[in-house]
């Protein structure tokens, strides 16, 4: 682990309810989040569905951030498999227990 994954902070929203984030289509993320060339994601696309939440996840800064791109039933789905730095999976679990039970049954 970096010591910059270890020293970042990471948003969390209060509730996995706020997560109402778009479900189908392509989305396009902000700089402030994916500052690489311009992408866009195609939520029907498996690979580019996890690499999207896997970059909301990492670098948000706000809960704003992870509610206008996360959906909570996605997120739950996607959970453990998402290739996230422990920190990150630790204060998300954290606060939501249901996905550490959820990973540990994977």
């Amino acid at each position: 682990m970096s010591r910059y994954a270890a020293a970042k902070p990471y948003a969390v929203p209060i509730s996995l309810a706020e997560l109402t984030g778009p479900t189908e289509g392509v989305v396009r993320l902000p700089r402030h989040i994916d500052w690489g060339p311009d992408y866009g994601y195609e939520l029907a696309d498996s690979a580019d569905l996890a690499v999207m939440y896997e970059r909301v996840i990492r670098e948000s800064q706000t809960a704003e951030d992870l509610a206008a791109f996360l959906d909570a039933a996605t997120l739950r789905r996607l959970w453990p498999s998402l290739i996230i730095p422990a920190p990150a999976r630790m204060v998300w679990e954290a606060r939501f227990p249901e996905l550490a039970r959820q990973a540990a049954a994977a």
